[in-house]
């Protein structure tokens, strides 16, 4: 029976990670910062999950936890953390950049693999849209250079590329996979954030909500992840998990009020109007939402016009990643547990 060790098992890949684990009959480790049964902690134990206390920024317990492993999962990552407004970049290096290298050293310690969670934001903001739709852009795009301000994204490059050092170094065998915005049941960001725009049953729809989401289930991911730790050939490859199923955000806001039990009325927009008169967008939701809307930014409208560009038909090809949890079924379910838990 196979081990493993998952670091951010009570986030939302990590989760779905230790769920599919246990199905797959491995034994699961995580490494948590309290090992008291409560809260998120007890999630873990009723999966029959071995805690080991530690943190991914101690190398001993991490070490220790990694022992008799022969996969580590290292999900755990700042994605919005408090900010340092004396060193702001600190907030995400410090635990995704030394988080990550301490992951590496772990891994050759002890000689278990190791499945870094990646993000297709190392690709930077422009790559992604040099490719046409119809050929989608895929692992071997050169990764742009990032803006200083680009926090998260810099973090998760610098990560990757350390990992990938580690592994063509012959330190570790090691593998990436890169997912788009993540959604799913345990999901902290996106569905809270969207669950809060939809609140007064009005959505934007940036050209009529037409374009194709740049999403992926946590499920998915989590099947790739653990698709790619297992395989003979991903070693020193990342692979996009980026469209698991093309989902319009028309189509994903009727979605997502049948999971939040409310019809929502859709304001159309053209992406235009949107960049060039985003304050005056913002006014007119605030109106229709009584004040309550806070999350329309030029990104989130960039995010809303464009479609989904890239190609996960690597992660098809190699891996075998074959998705089946269908949007339909999927985004009703992830606001229904977010209306649940926030009760």
């Amino acid at each position: 029976m196979p081990t493993a060790l998952v670091t951010g098992a009570t986030g939302l890949v990590g989760s779905h990670i230790v769920e599919q684990l246990g199905n797959d009959d491995w034994r699961i480790r995580a490494l948590v910062r309290d090992t008291s049964a409560r809260g998120e902690v007890s999630w873990l134990q009723a999966h029959g999950v071995e805690l080991a206390r530690g943190d991914i920024l101690d190398l001993s317990s991490f070490s220790d936890a990694a022992r008799g492993c022969d996969v580590v999962f290292h999900t755990a990552a700042a994605v919005t953390p408090p900010a340092n407004r004396v060193h702001p970049y600190d907030a995400y290096r410090v635990p995704n950049v030394d988080g990550t290298r301490n992951a590496i050293a772990a891994a050759a310690r002890t000689g278990a693999r190791l499945l870094h969670l990646s993000s297709v934001a190392v690709y930077g903001p422009e790559a992604r849209y040099a490719t046409s739709a119809g050929v989608g852009l895929n692992e071997d795009a050169a990764l742009d250079p990032l803006p200083d301000h680009a926090y998260y994204a810099r973090s998760k490059r610098e990560s990757e590329e350390l990992v990938m050092a580690a592994h063509a170094d012959g330190q570790i065998w090691a593998t990436a996979v890169r997912p788009v915005v993540i959604y799913g049941p345990r999901d902290r960001q996106f569905i809270p954030r969207v669950s809060r725009l939809l609140r007064f049953g009005i959505a934007p729809a940036v050209n009529g909500g037409r374009a194709v989401m740049s999403i992926v289930h946590a499920a998915h991911v989590a099947e790739g992840a653990i698709l790619a730790a297992t395989s003979g050939r991903a070693g020193g490859r990342a692979y996009n998990l980026a469209n698991d199923f093309d989902v319009t955000w028309r189509e994903f806001y009727r979605l997502a009020g049948a999971g939040l039990g409310k019809r929502v009325r859709m304001l159309s927009v053209s992406s235009s109007v949107a960049r060039t008169g985003l304050a005056v967008m913002k006014r007119v939701m605030n109106f229709f939402t009584r004040g309550g809307l806070n999350v329309i930014t030029s990104a989130s409208i960039d995010f809303m016009a464009r479609d989904n560009p890239f190609s996960s038909e690597r992660a098809r090809r190699e891996l075998g990643w074959d998705p089946q949890l269908r949007p339909e079924t999927g985004v009703p379910d992830a606001f229904r547990w977010w209306r649940e838990q926030a009760r």
